[in-house]
């Protein structure tokens, strides 16, 4: 065995049909999802709540909040990602947010989301490009919550503006613009040349190819690499259409998760575990690196001491098949 009792997942937006932006959200399926992400090899992750209506962000962040509140899944669910609804409106950076519901940073109504979450989120993703956003990464940074940058298209000078301000991390990078892109000015290098920032990045075997996978971790090195899942609301389900939000998804019988209409991926569909064994599969790096990345990073980031984590579970991993394995213990 080795000494993490899994990983620790910063953006997860569901599973199992589940949905944590869903209007139909019950604090019962709340609960039922968090069971299902924790059995599957997360020791812990922040549940993700995206771009929506005002009326599912009144409904659903203190339903969320009340669990994480709890006793129940105590260090286990550290708190909100709040991913949108400040993000670019385009098609591209937008990604799978819906564009009736971005609006432009607005500091009052982000003082009501964080009334509505009870002072539990953790980590806010916005666009580096949009206006006011200096002035909201300033406050939210006050407030203790860490702020990242994605779903945008940032001009180094919009980067280093934000960065002034207190963001310190890149959401997804690579993921979240469009598809063609300048091929030297853009948010993907303007974000890999800077050093200050850290990164998140989806190992899933879709959002990113092995060749962009080496090279991120690379250039931004191993200490500021921090692996997630995104994780939508159809990771865990069989390959099959869908619906998500009214909107058509497919996914595919490699775990493909993407958007018909647009062509665009729509979230994953793999958990926390298939994305750390996708990354261990491609040997670019060894058993403790992939252990910081996939459990110490995150927690640093997020200022939690990783001896805090409940022990619920073991992770083991096999050097030949470059696998990790979870057993539950309790």
């Amino acid at each position: 065995m080795i000494d993490i009792p899994g990983f620790v997942d910063l953006q997860v937006n569901g599973c199992k049909g589940i949905d944590f932006s869903g209007d139909d959200l019950t604090e019962d399926m709340f609960i039922q999802a968090c069971q299902n992400i924790l059995a599957v090899g997360a020791a812990a992750f922040l549940p993700t709540v995206i771009t929506g209506s005002t009326e599912m962000y009144r409904k659903n962040l203190p339903l969320i909040a009340n669990v994480i509140q709890s006793d129940q899944f105590n260090n286990q669910v550290l708190g909100i990602h709040l991913e949108g609804p400040f993000l670019n409106p385009q098609p591209g950076p937008r990604g799978a947010h819906n564009p009736k519901y971005i609006r432009k940073p607005d500091l009052d109504y982000f003082r009501q989301m964080l009334e509505w979450s009870q002072g539990t989120v953790k980590l806010l993703t916005l666009a580096a490009d949009a206006p006011g956003a200096e002035e909201l990464t300033c406050y939210a940074v006050e407030q203790g919550i860490v702020v990242s940058l994605g779903h945008h298209l940032a001009t180094q000078d919009d980067l280093k503006r934000l960065k002034q301000a207190g963001a310190s991390l890149l959401t997804h990078l690579g993921n979240g613009v469009p598809s063609q892109l300048d091929r030297h000015h853009n948010p993907i290098w303007d974000g890999l040349a800077d050093d200050d920032f850290h990164m998140t990045i989806i190992t899933d075997n879709h959002h990113l190819p092995p060749a962009v996978i080496k090279t991120f971790i690379r250039a931004q090195g191993i200490a500021k690499t921090i692996v997630i899942s995104d994780a939508s609301a159809l990771a865990g389900l069989p390959p099959a259409c869908y619906y998500i939000q009214g909107s058509k998804v497919i996914i595919e019988t490699n775990g493909r998760l993407h958007s018909p209409q647009t062509g665009y991926l729509a979230g994953s569909s793999a958990m926390m575990l298939q994305c750390m064994n996708h990354l261990a599969s491609l040997e670019f790096v060894g058993l403790n690196d992939l252990l910081q990345m996939g459990f110490h990073n995150p927690l640093k980031l997020l200022k939690i001491n990783p001896a805090s984590i409940p022990g619920k579970t073991k992770c083991s991993f096999d050097d030949d098949a470059k696998t990790f394995r979870i057993t539950n213990t309790k």
